[in-house]
């Protein structure tokens, strides 16, 4: 018969059985009896404290970014469980797997509105793709199996565990399930119908101005290779989402960058003009897409997803393809013929120098602006070999646009939600998860302060994290907004922002402050020769702004675009 274990000891031996080795977490009094037991049975998994609840929750879901993995956070009830809420809808806009584990009131106090109870269930809901009540200690095993199995299969996403205080101090014999029985749950591992294959390969052989879109899916897929081969066979240029940058090398000859409200000009062009468009693994949002009844409107759209919900959800599909993307991309490669393209590819590199010309800024002023800052950092980073973890705004577009990503999962951002106070926490899930990798946080001054105690973290952690923060003393990209839209009134956006640089001190991590553009380099290069943390403040022009740009309900066609440089 099997040993007797507490709900506590099933908790644990549950996450070792899915390999777990590390959760994100902060007890309170519904979760204790749980860590009381981590204590007393010694189980090799390593608790990060966290100094807020939604830490946990981006951490968790940075370190399933940096491997694949499922991440995994844990909280007490009430505030505890509310504070994981903006983490889950992160990750569950992102399509990232966590499973969160959160205590509850006893089960005899549940509708009684005591001490720190929140109906965590209802209010997650809408942003985890399933959730559990547990109020019995027989349901803990199977709702546990079933949580790790939900969370990674088919379109991953967050699954929360809620459990009642009494159901983890009580005791049976345990027995770890082998199996899930989800009769209702039938996750699209498909490899696609071979007729539906034909066709779009056929759509792809006769095209003259085929476009690929690669999003993040290709990386879930880890479905890179076979992408690259694709695109080389037929020549057909490669643009991605933004969540979809680094699933093919920006530097590689048919990358066209990445499209959208802030994408590349000529990359939105291709998208415009192209004649057929094979999107992969990306969901065609708005802010890729523009106004969906303007884009790409010359194109037959092959739109291959593991979600069927999300085939005609936002554009007009003439083929759509459910099905795994490596699957896909296997079947389709022996029926697609070589190709050249050459007047297409000849079209796009004349849009490129154009763009070149006129939308880039790293050279032509002496001021310190942040594009240059992005650019220094690919050069100190041996041209991209580190992963980035950016914020939400401007500094996040910049990014994307100057830093040139080569490798898979090298760019972690919050890119459905749009989470400031991403970058900080999801970092340390990334450092933890891949220790020997080299890790920077961009983070404007807005978004860094929002989790900003986390510094705690990664002290605590002893974490060689390397955090520079575009510093223009506003919420930049809001204050571009009211530029361009709000005739310049600047309400609410101007930031009275501390000392950074003493911040960091504070925590014990040696920073330091950059006001001048020849300095930036050496900076960079001062913060990776220190064996820990190191925080960087660069001290930025303040009116930059992120070019080109898509207005709301405009067409990808129509950016505002930067003025053409004067010639003399």
């Amino acid at each position: 018969m099997s040993e007797l274990k507490t709900g506590g000891q099933i908790i644990w031996e549950s996450l070792i059985h899915e390999g777990v080795d590390v959760v994100f977490g902060l007890p309170g009094g519904a979760i204790l009896p749980t860590y009381d037991d981590l204590y007393k049975y010694d189980y090799p998994i390593h608790h990060v404290l966290v100094t807020h609840e939604q830490g946990a929750s981006h951490m968790a879901d940075g370190y399933a970014r940096a491997t694949g993995k499922t991440g995994v956070c844990i909280a007490t009830s009430g505030p505890g469980a509310t504070n994981l809420i903006t983490g889950l809808a992160t990750a569950y806009m992102d399509s990232t797997p966590i499973v969160a584990i959160t205590g509850q009131v006893s089960v005899s106090l549940l509708g009684r509105d005591g001490f720190q109870e929140a109906d965590i269930r209802a209010i997650s809901m809408p942003v985890t793709k399933h959730n559990y009540l547990i109020t019995d200690i027989r349901e803990l095993p199977a709702a546990l199996k079933e949580a790790f199995y939900i969370a990674r299969s088919g379109r991953p996403g967050p699954v929360l565990v809620d459990i009642c205080k009494d159901v983890q101090q009580a005791t049976m014999a345990f027995t770890y399930p082998h199996e899930v029985s989800l009769p209702g749950y039938r996750p699209h591992m498909l490899a696609p119908d071979d007729d539906l294959i034909k066709h779009v390969a056929r759509l792809i052989n006769e095209a003259q101005r085929p476009v690929i879109i690669s999003g993040q899916g290709v990386s879930m897929a880890k479905a890179e290779a076979e992408l690259r081969q694709l695109a080389e066979k037929a020549n057909i240029p490669v643009a991605t989402s933004l969540l979809g940058v680094g699933t093919f090398p920006s530097t590689h000859p048919l990358s066209i960058s990445w499209g959208g409200m802030h994408g590349e000009a000529y990359c939105n062009y291709a998208l415009q003009e192209c004649d057929v468009l094979f999107a992969i693994g990306a969901r065609l949002d708005d802010r890729l897409t523009g106004a969906f009844s303007t884009f790409a409107p010359k194109a037959k759209i092959i739109h291959v997803d593991l979600d069927p919900a999300e085939m005609g959800k936002n554009l007009s599909i003439d083929l759509p393809v459910v099905a795994d993307a490596l699957l896909t991309l296997r079947a389709l490669l022996p029926k697609v013929e070589s190709n050249e393209h050459p007047a297409w590819l000849g079209q796009i590199n004349d849009w490129r120098t154009d763009s070149v010309e006129r939308d880039i800024l790293t050279q032509e002023t002496d001021e310190l602006i942040a594009p240059y800052v992005m650019r220094q950092l690919w050069h100190a980073t041996n041209q991209g070999d580190a992963t980035i973890v950016t914020d939400v705004g401007q500094h996040q577009m910049w990014e994307a646009q100057y830093f040139n990503h080569t490798k898979p999962r090298s760019l972690l951002t919050s890119g459905g939600l749009g989470t400031m106070g991403y970058a900080l926490p999801a970092a340390i899930g990334a450092q933890v998860a891949r220790p020997d990798e080299e890790i920077w946080v961009v983070a404007g001054d807005g978004g860094f302060q929002m989790t900003m105690p986390e510094l705690s973290t990664v002290m605590q952690e002893r974490l060689p994290i390397k955090i520079a923060i575009i510093n223009n003393g506003y919420l930049g990209m809001v204050r571009q907004w009211q530029d361009v839209f709000y005739n310049k009134r600047y309400v609410g956006t101007p930031l009275y922002n501390p000392d950074f640089v003493k911040v960091a001190e504070a925590y014990g991590i040696p920073g330091r402050a950059v006001t001048h553009k020849d300095d930036v380099y050496q900076a960079i290069r001062d913060a990776q020769n220190c064996d820990g943390p190191f925080l960087l403040d660069f001290q930025v022009e303040e009116f930059t702004n992120v070019y080109p740009m898509v207005a709301p309900g405009k067409s990808n066609a129509d950016m505002i675009r930067r003025g053409r440089p004067v010639e003399n």
